[in-house]
């Protein structure tokens, strides 16, 4: 097959709609993604600059929510300038390659969050069921060791997507009916048998989110069984509270994710931009909300917080 007529059904761009239905909002709607993502921004950086800074932060708990974090950084970074470009200046083109990567990005980095949230279980586990052997257990080479396997998973489950895709020839238009290169909204503008995709799409979104929230929902079974068993009130209260924060940022992020696949399923009908307006509440309320949690519920963060801030002023 020639050169030629390749590139001719392969788009060198996509046009990326926004919020389709909506566009005349687009203006409005800006205000408060912008908004969501500059708290997004400023406090997960304030995050990554207190516990880099302060070495009584460098313990297991906080080291994982520095990865939280840094990977709510690269998730909203991945999507959010190119939304508003969209909403302010009517950008609409994404090159095709950068579309793959946008996209690689995209779903390694939501898979990475969840695996770190995982992660933050085990370590409240460890903390509340075995405090005598907490350090012993989270060395750093064990934080190492789940940081990688994290990132490696990631990568390995994302990598086919954007090579599955490059496969096909694009027939249906370059005009992609969402904010971002989201994998099924790209794969809809493709010809030929797209099944192969379609399933491995879904495998994956099952397999990490039944998997990861089964082990999640086990660890708080063990968790609570020992809170329990505990002999004051008081010593009851003051483990569990050490869990607010990540049960918060659990909240947080699989919430969305149900609502949006129940929509997905049930209101089929919906307008596109109801099923669209849920994906990217999925994409910014995490990244926004989870460093608020962490400097409300977590004293030694707070404290650090108002610290660096009340020095500042004065």
């Amino acid at each position: 097959m020639s050169t030629a007529n390749i590139t001719s059904t392969q788009p060198v761009v996509f046009l990326l709609m926004g919020i389709p239905g909506l566009e005349h909002l687009h203006i409005w709607i800006s205000i408060p993604f912008c908004s969501a993502y500059t708290l997004a921004l400023l406090g997960n950086c304030t995050l990554l600059f207190i516990i880099q800074a302060d070495a009584a932060l460098h313990e297991p708990m906080y080291l994982f929510l520095a990865m939280l974090a840094a990977t709510d950084l690269v998730l909203s970074s991945t999507t959010l300038p190119k939304m508003l470009a969209i909403f302010w200046f009517r950008d609409q083109e994404i090159n095709f390659y950068a579309c793959l990567v946008q996209m690689f990005f995209l779903h390694s980095f939501s898979i990475m969050e969840s695996a770190v949230l995982l992660a933050m279980a085990f370590d409240r586990y460890v903390a509340i069921c075995k405090p005598l052997h907490y350090t012993k257990i989270l060395t750093g080479s064990l934080i190492t060791k789940i940081g990688t396997a994290a990132v490696t998973r990631a990568v390995a489950l994302t990598t086919p997507l954007p090579f599955l895709l490059r496969r096909f020839h694009y027939c249906r238009g370059p005009v992609v009916a969402h904010c971002y290169c989201e994998h099924m909204a790209v794969v809809r503008l493709a010809c030929g048998d797209t099944r192969f995709n379609n399933i491995y799409g879904i495998a994956v979104a099952i397999f990490i989110v039944v998997l990861d929230l089964l082990f999640v929902i086990l660890s708080y079974i063990f968790i609570l069984q020992a809170v329990l068993q505990l002999a004051s009130q008081e010593a009851r209260y003051k483990a569990f509270g050490t869990c607010v924060s990540h049960i918060g940022a659990i909240l947080a992020f699989y919430t969305p994710v149900v609502i949006s696949s129940v929509m997905h399923r049930v209101a089929r009908r919906a307008a596109p931009h109801v099923h669209i307006l849920f994906a990217n509440f999925y994409l910014l309320f995490p990244p926004m909300i989870n460093p608020i949690i962490y400097g409300v519920k977590t004293k030694q963060i707070r404290e650090r917080v108002l610290r660096l801030f009340l020095r500042k002023d004065v």
